[in-house]
């Protein structure tokens, strides 16, 4: 630390990384990242909107409701105390939310800040088991939660001796409305070091396991200075709107951090899927959306005469490369270019892209000011332009995992973030993406590992063993394909892929399912028995006698 925590609990300082394994993270090469030492960004972006005269402006909408600056301000501050006077939370302690983007959620993620405590923000799909590792891995004791969600997230409390769960939207004595209630409307924000960890993003991994990215309150103020301010360009009477969940950084980002540090408002969405989304932008005329390029090859298909998306003037595509063919189709049907951009949970938010005359169709963008961004071979030498191979980036944010050194050595090398993405370089400085280098699937924007998927199915009692691996589709980018050899007892039968796909969807988020199962005789590995994953993704692409995929659902 630069500075003293001012977290009492100091279990985040104990869990980050050793220093010489971060990242080198840079602070000179644009002025706004030059933060005083002592910064809380919950007071930055809710107590600052509020000190710039943007109290009664709205802050959040929703299809019913509008939450002014004042009230978002006004109720983190409730929340905080009850943080604090009714369940002892202490600077450093770690606080779950669970919740779909609702302003309730956003007040509870201001809240936590501002007690000093830290956000761990998950999503309402994951299930008991995925759960559970979040909360053993971040030792976890306390939960906001929507009540409409609560049963998963109460198993999970309930199994730690100290493990407690406030619901909301509920009229339950015991819910967060009613303690918030006759609590004071202001609140002394925790003087948290800059330094100090304000949230941890938990991301798949292709071992199968949750990594837990670890970002301070510089971080969190960092983003909204670097991508917004210098290529979205966003006004106050900006509305922004799209289909992420809050969990996801690029939605924490794009849908609430970025119209808060520039006076503008956001749409909050409980249903986001592309006709969803679509019917939203008609009716509540945004101007700006995030979402993945899933959604806006989705929405082109059912545009028609019926919606009107002509109040948008900026669109976002991140968490899958944006195909040429959708960036191409968009544009003619809308005339406005998608603003592609490259970012990663393990650096919080986007770092390299373009907008407007700057975009280069079918190119991610450049570094996005504040970064820096360069392709290195394996043994990490930077290649001239040109070439392909491993991108590289840093600036004032980067990679710091939860306990976790060995995969912090893989990521951080030699003082580069190293992202897991191929890519070429051309001689203006345009990044080019060429495919993951490891087994991440990416489908629909959803980051999904294989190895978690593969773990799922091993429990069920007709598995043998499995291999997941992603497969080119269409409409989603990839989509999950299981390889499976049965036990002796049971049956290659279409009921049988049907078990197995309603089985993984109880135990695990329902969009990591494998839509496409192929039952084998035996999986490939090597003489030393490890298993050779790219021949299942070489016939499996090759192939055209696949399984019939009996639920498309997700």
């Amino acid at each position: 630390m630069t500075t003293p925590t001012g977290h009492v609990d100091t279990f985040c300082e104990r869990m980050l990384p050793p220093r010489e394994l971060w990242p080198v993270l840079e602070y000179d090469a644009i002025p706004e990242l030059a933060y005083p030492p002592r910064l809380n960004c919950a007071a930055v972006l809710l107590d600052g909107a509020i000190a710039a005269g943007w109290g009664e402006r709205a802050v959040i909408r929703t299809p019913d409701s509008v939450w002014s600056y004042q009230q978002l301000y006004e109720t983190a501050n409730r929340i905080a105390h009850v943080l604090v006077d009714d369940f002892g939370l202490i600077p450093g302690n770690r606080v779950l939310l669970r919740a779909p983007n609702t302003p309730m959620l956003a007040a509870c993620w201001f809240a936590a800040l501002k007690a000093g405590g830290v956000v761990v923000c998950t999503m309402p799909l994951l299930r008991v088991r995925e759960l559970s590792y979040v909360v053993e891995k971040a030792e976890i004791d306390l939960a906001l939660c929507d009540a409409r969600v609560l049963d998963d997230c109460a198993r999970v409390m309930d199994a730690r001796p100290r493990g407690r769960v406030v619901p909301f939207h509920s009229d339950a004595p015991e819910a967060l409305e009613h303690r918030l209630r006759d609590k004071p409307p202001a609140f002394t924000n925790c003087d948290t070091s800059a330094d100090d960890t304000a949230l941890i993003a938990f991301t798949s991994g292709t071992t199968g396991r949750g990594k837990g990215t670890m970002h301070s309150h510089r971080d969190v103020i960092a983003i909204t200075d670097c991508f917004p301010r210098y290529v979205l360009k966003p006004a106050a009477d900006d509305l922004f709107c799209g289909s992420p969940p809050l969990a996801f950084t690029f939605a924490l980002g794009g849908l609430l951090l970025f119209p808060m540090r520039f006076g503008a408002s956001t749409l909050f969405l409980e249903q986001a899927t592309p006709p969803h989304l679509l019917q939203a932008i008609h009716d509540h005329r945004p101007t700006i959306c995030f979402t993945a390029p899933t959604a806006y090859r989705a929405m082109l298909g059912m545009q028609g005469d019926q919606f009107d998306v002509s109040s948008l003037r900026r669109c976002v595509s991140a968490g899958e490369t944006l195909p040429r063919p959708t960036y191409d189709a968009w544009l003619a049907a809308t005339g406005l270019k998608i603003i592609d951009g490259i970012g990663a949970t393990e650096m919080l938010h986007i770092f390299i892209s373009a907008s407007d005359d700057d975009i280069h169709p079918g190119a991610t963008g450049r570094e996005v000011p504040g970064y820096r961004a360069c392709i290195v071979d394996d043994d990490g030498a930077q290649l001239p332009a040109g070439s392909i191979g491993r991108l590289a980036v840093r600036g004032p944010t980067g990679c710091r995992y939860l306990d976790d050194v060995e995969r912090q050595h893989v990521y951080v090398q030699n003082g580069w973030n190293i992202t897991g993405d191929s890519y070429r370089m051309d001689e203006a400085g345009y990044f080019w993406y060429q495919a993951r280098t490891d087994d991440m699937i990416l489908s629909a924007g959803y980051n999904i590992s294989g190895v978690e998927v593969e773990n799922v199915l091993l429990d069920h009692p007709a598995v043998q063993e499995c291999a997941v691996v992603g497969i080119p589709d269409e409409e989603r980018g990839q989509i999950v394909k299981a390889f499976i050899v049965l036990r002796a007892t049971f049956l290659d039968t279409p009921p049988s892929i049907k078990s197995l796909q309603d089985f993984v969807k109880a135990e695990i988020a329902p969009y990591k399912y494998p839509r496409h199962i192929e039952f084998v005789a035996q999986l490939p590995r090597t003489d030393t028995g490890k298993l050779q994953r790219f021949k299942l993704r070489d016939a499996a692409t090759s192939s055209e006698n696949t399984s019939p995929r009996p639920d498309t659902t997700s």
